[in-house]
């Protein structure tokens, strides 16, 4: 039983921090103006933002900081000198290691060009 918890366990993190297909990208290409997270592979609090993220509709980019040197310069840039990850930008405005909640009301309150149709944020589900 607890050999299968182990390969549980070590097969839910490789998938937590594999890159996302389609929404991987880099400092220099990613869409400033809305929402992009910025990660490294073994960060649990990645991890954990990055999964609660993928059960919204929430439109974003993810740059791996380990692999963009401009991303890890601007995460230092926002976090005291730091790598703290995650760090998320809102239409340009930093974010260190948000919630799931605090990112979705910065999506609400800053971009509104990513609400859906019905009035609510692109982030939210029925």
């Amino acid at each position: 039983m607890s050999f299968a918890l182990l390969v549980l366990g070590i097969a839910l993190l490789v998938v937590t921090n594999l890159p996302r297909r389609g929404r991987t990208t880099s400092y220099e290409n990613a869409d400033h103006g809305g929402v992009v997270v910025y990660w490294r592979p073994g960060c649990t609090y990645c991890m954990k933002l990055r999964t609660r993220l993928r059960f919204t509709r929430l439109r974003y980019s993810e740059v791996n900081i380990w692999r963009d040197p401009r991303a890890a310069a601007f995460v230092r840039s926002v976090a005291d000198g730091n790598e703290t990850v995650p760090t998320v930008t809102v239409a340009g405005k930093a974010m260190v290691n948000p919630s799931k909640a605090q990112l979705l009301e910065a999506v609400r309150t800053r971009t509104p060009h990513l609400a859906s149709g019905d009035g609510k944020p692109a982030g939210e589900r029925d």
